[in-house]
């Protein structure tokens, strides 16, 4: 049995921002899909971050800070819930599927230490595994492609309905049936094992990092940095 004929875990966040080191999750889900797709098992989170949430971010995903700091769970309490859910599912060998895992994963990483609490990897103790993310293996199938590859027009390119973009469910739904649709396009990766699908990923990511930053060389900026690890990014200190 191949990975995409056996059951998905998808994970989302939506966040304050877009930067792993400051920003504080919002919302959080994760949803097992079935190979025939349907939703079998979820869980949900909506986070008190502790800070105001940008006006920019609510307009995304429609949490205000009034609503959150009324309705959501303490951070510290939130986080450790969602660590050890996704810890969980790791765990037991089920694919991960994570849109961007690199952001996702690695703002987990940092706000489980804002709070002294164990990161996936401490917990497992290896580097979250097995994780496919959608982007990165559209990205080494489909190189040359040109347009967005932004979950919705990952959505549109391979056939999956995409409701409500930017709530944590639907695009962690989306996510899942999307990445099933390109193993089943894309036989190479989609029969591949878990393991050589994980270990892929890591040298694609690298790959797609060293091309983006020799592209900002030589348009914008010089000194462009970008990171290349993949799917937590390493903690600076």
């Amino acid at each position: 049995m191949t990975w995409i004929s056996g059951p998905l875990v998808a994970f989302d966040l939506e966040t304050t921002g877009t930067d792993v080191e400051t920003d504080r999750i919002v919302t959080a889900a994760v949803v097992r899909l079935e190979p025939d797709g349907a939703v079998s098992a979820e869980r949900t989170w909506l986070l008190d971050p502790g800070v105001a949430i940008p006006e920019q971010a609510s307009a995304i995903h429609g949490i205000s800070t009034g609503h959150a700091r009324e309705h959501g769970v303490p951070a510290p309490s939130g986080v450790e819930e969602i660590t050890q859910a996704v810890s969980a599912v790791l765990r037991a060998g089920t694919p991960l599927v994570v849109m961007n895992a690199r952001y996702d994963l690695s703002l987990l990483d940092r706000e489980c230490r804002r709070y002294g609490l164990r990161s996936i990897g401490e917990r497992l103790g290896i580097e979250p595994s097995p994780v496919i993310d959608p982007l990165v293996i559209d990205k080494h199938v489909d190189r040359y492609r040109k347009g967005k590859r932004a979950l919705h027009a990952l959505c549109a390119h391979y056939g999956v309905s995409l409701e409500d973009a930017h709530d944590a469910r639907a695009d962690a739904v989306a996510a899942a049936r999307v990445v099933r649709r390109m193993g089943e396009k894309h036989r190479p990766v989609g029969t591949m094992s878990l393991t050589d699908l994980h270990d892929l990923q890591v040298r694609a990511a690298a790959a797609q990092s060293a091309s983006l930053q020799a592209y900002l060389r030589r348009t914008t900026d010089p000194a462009a940095v970008v990171e290349s690890s993949w799917p937590v990014i390493p903690r600076s200190r």
